[in-house]
């Protein structure tokens, strides 16, 4: 029997507790993501309080309202006008901005209103600020007052210390909106003596806009003034004033369908007056999400990008119901809870590419609802969203996308959705007299010379097509298959042998002239937001239908060798979403997210891999400068959370992943059913970026893909690396991705 001293035992008992929770304590992977990431430069990125997926985004906004700024908040900028609601994510377009607080100190008078658009503003600098995922707190030093901010999904919880002597004052500011966004017709009315409640209606990239806001704060009102109203618009500024200072808080629920909506949201999503709860709440929730994905590696600017990237993914598609399941649709009117959650914010030109992939892989619980979003809005505006915003279509971009957002669920067997309602609002979506079908029907291609962006709403249309025809031929729907099989095909019309680029052609079936492969005017030529370079690439439903049009695999490869090694410059005036090049490649814009990885589909999985590592350790850092272009709602996110894992979806809709170049040790994917699916790497480092061989659950695997389905099943993809590329590896036909399902 063994004896211990009482000091002994202490001291080892002690060791045993510090290590028992070192080993249950839970990982923060909030701790891993840095907010700051792509709010500088031209990423346009959220930064402020929010939680996954919700549609209250709280947080601060400058006040300029350049392209830079169109999340309403920029790194470089150092003017604080208050904390909006409402805000986009790395959009290339400015809207929301509702509701705007700015707290004040007692010695901001009503005198200053008119000197100047936002007369309460105050300079910060980011010392003053503190933010963190579901967390944002300045010093708003010209007022002596600590702002800070959380949120659950449908309220935004404010706690203001008022640190100046005499009364503290609160402004609310509805007039102003980010970028585009214009106050059309406000309401404020007190309630009583700790509550208010409005609307904002505004017009903007999304016309008609509607949002209703239900306030109540732990002080009583001493006063309540209008500073800012018209006959027109209503009453656009108030100030409110509390007796005495220190602590304030403000708790506003925003809702879609009314005031009373947005009282019963708070009602019954935060009945608490308890602040660090709350940001405790947001953090549990980031948490969850979070850590569906774990990584491992010795490099911390890898990790951090990693989840800031996962953090990024969660901003959009946003929710846009009520508590009881109300919405307002597409038509403006409220509808009845329709038995889901019902989202809005659907950057689709975007995020089809990979975003909505990963969807179907780390949030398969939301895949479903968000497919059920996109059928409601077809009932109501006779067509599938393009790009939809709070409940309005913007018809921004090019492509009817939701078409593969909803192929790729049904393909990968989610069930949760009505499916021949799905392929009926396909379907019409792509035989509307619109946007350029109309040419497609009638001539099988859109001149140049009837509609700008002629070559990238073809092919665009071309990726739809294919999803079309896939889900038609699962429907057993012989005829539409057939029709869409052949539209899937039309990409061809636009290919010249003689360049070997994709150009616009005439309504006479010429090619358009003078032409020139890296000329690019933004809105006012045949491509979107690039270049034939980069668009004669953007097949990738038939990848093996466009080597054949390059004469093979060694021509296509050799060809693709020159988009990333040309030196050819872009024009004066090119569009400024060309960014992020390498060569004539651009990372920065989603067209050509795809490109790397079309090496592996001629048999030369090894470039992929080589271009693959490049991108990620050259083009994304951990700095607020850390995108090479718009973040997009969430796409250039996606694109680095697959190509870090291993993998990318070429096609968007098939289900097949194509093989890159890992850049963790290992990561670890939660799935359904207790299962996991992981990808572990031997000898991976920063020179060994080739994949040299591979075992799937123990088993040799030469593929230089794998299937959704695989990854389903769970399980253990081990890689090894090396140096030298593995030429064999992926090299066979019966081994190579294939665009087809």
């Amino acid at each position: 029997m063994y004896k211990f001293t009482l000091p002994l035992f202490i001291l080892l008992l002690g060791g045993f507790l510090v290590e028992c929770t070192q080993k249950t304590a839970p990982i923060d992977y909030t701790s891993f993501v840095d907010p700051y990431i792509g709010s500088d430069g031209h990423g346009h990125v959220f930064v402020g309080a929010n939680v996954p997926f919700g549609l209250v985004q709280l947080g601060p906004n400058n006040d300029k309202e350049e392209w830079d700024w169109c999340s309403g908040y920029h790194f470089s900028d150092s003017v604080l006008i208050g904390f909006a609601h409402t805000h986009l994510s790395g959009t290339g377009i400015g809207d929301l901005g509702d509701i705007l607080f700015m707290p004040v100190s007692d010695s901001f008078t009503t005198k200053e209103i008119h000197e100047s658009p936002y007369p309460w503003q105050a300079k910060y600098t980011h010392a003053d600020e503190i933010v963190k995922p579901g967390y944002y707190s300045i010093n708003i030093k010209k007022y002596n007052v600590q702002a800070e901010l959380t949120a659950t999904e449908r309220v935004g919880f404010h706690k203001y210390n008022f640190n100046s002597g005499g009364n503290s004052k609160l402004i609310i500011d509805l007039e102003y909106g980010t970028g585009w966004d214009e106050l059309t017709k406000a309401e404020l009315t007190q309630i009583n003596d700790k509550t208010i409640s409005g609307s904002r209606y505004s017009t903007g990239w999304a016309k008609n806009q509607q949002i209703y806001f239900y306030t109540e704060f732990s002080k009583k009102i001493k006063s309540l003034n209008v500073i800012s109203s018209n006959k027109t618009s209503g009453t656009k500024t108030v100030l409110i004033e509390f007796e005495g200072n220190g602590e304030l808080l403000a708790k506003t629920a925003l809702s879609p369908t009314s005031t009373e909506g947005a009282k019963n949201n708070l009602q019954n999503e935060l009945k608490s007056w308890d602040f660090e709860s709350t940001i405790k709440e947001a953090c549990t929730k980031w948490n969850a999400e979070l850590s569906k994905i774990q990584i491992t590696t010795e490099n911390p600017r890898d990790k951090k990008i990693f989840y800031t990237s996962l953090y990024h993914t969660m901003f959009v598609p946003s929710l846009y119901n009520d508590t009881n399941g109300d919405y307002r649709g597409t038509d403006r009117e409220i509808k009845k809870n329709p038995g889901h959650e019902t989202y809005t914010t659907f950057s689709l030109w975007d995020t089809y590419r990979a975003a909505h992939p990963l969807y179907t892989i780390y949030q398969p619980e939301r895949v479903n609802d968000m497919v059920n979003s996109m059928l409601d809005i077809y009932r109501q505006q006779g067509k599938l969203p393009v790009w939809h915003l709070h409940g309005n279509e913007t018809n921004t971009m090019v492509g009817n996308h939701a078409i593969p957002v909803i192929t790729d669920a049904y393909l990968k067997g989610f069930r949760g959705f009505d499916a021949e309602v799905a392929f009926e609002a396909m379907k019409t979506s792509a035989l509307l007299q619109e946007r350029g079908l109309n040419f497609l029907q009638s001539n099988k291609y859109i001149p140049a010379d009837s509609l700008l962006e002629s070559v990238a709403i073809a092919l665009e249309y071309a990726i739809d097509d294919w999803c079309i025809a896939t889900m038609a031929k699962q429907l057993n729907k012989t005829q539409d298959f057939e029709l869409f099989s052949k539209r899937a095909k039309y990409y061809k019309h636009y290919f010249d042998k003689n360049t070997m680029f994709m150009r616009g052609r005439m309504a006479d079936g010429t090619w358009r002239t003078p032409f020139d492969p890296v000329a690019s005017k933004h809105r006012d030529d045949d491509y979107c937001e690039g270049n034939a370079w980069q668009y004669s690439w953007l097949v990738p439903h038939d990848v093996e239908g466009l080597i054949e049009l390059y004469g093979g695999d060694k021509t296509f490869t050799s060809r693709l060798d020159s988009l990333f090694s040309t030196e050819q410059k872009l024009n004066a005036g090119a569009s400024v979403d060309i960014s992020g090049l390498i060569g004539m490649y651009a990372q920065g814009n989603e067209p050509g997210h795809h490109i790397p990885y079309l090496y592996a589909f001629a048999g030369e999985q090894w470039k992929t891999a080589q271009k693959i590592n490049f991108i990620l350790t050259n083009l994304y850092f951990d700095t607020p400068n850390g995108l090479s272009g718009n973040e997009d709602c969430g796409q250039m996110s996606a694109w680095y959370i697959f190509s870090s894992l291993g993998f990318y979806p070429v096609n968007p809709a098939n289900g097949i992943y194509v093989l890159g170049s890992p850049l963790f040790d290992s990561a670890s994917i939660k799935l359904p059913d207790n299962k996991s699916f992981n990808v572990k790497t031997i000898n991976r480092n920063q020179v060994n970026i080739y994949i040299q061989s591979a075992t799937l659950n123990g088993k040799p695997y030469s593929k230089s893909y794998i299937r959704h389905s695989d990854i389903l099943e769970g399980g253990v993809l081990e890689i090894t690396m090396g140096s030298i590329p593995n030429k064999e590896f992926g090299l066979n036909n019966e081994d190579r991705p294939t665009s087809n399902y």
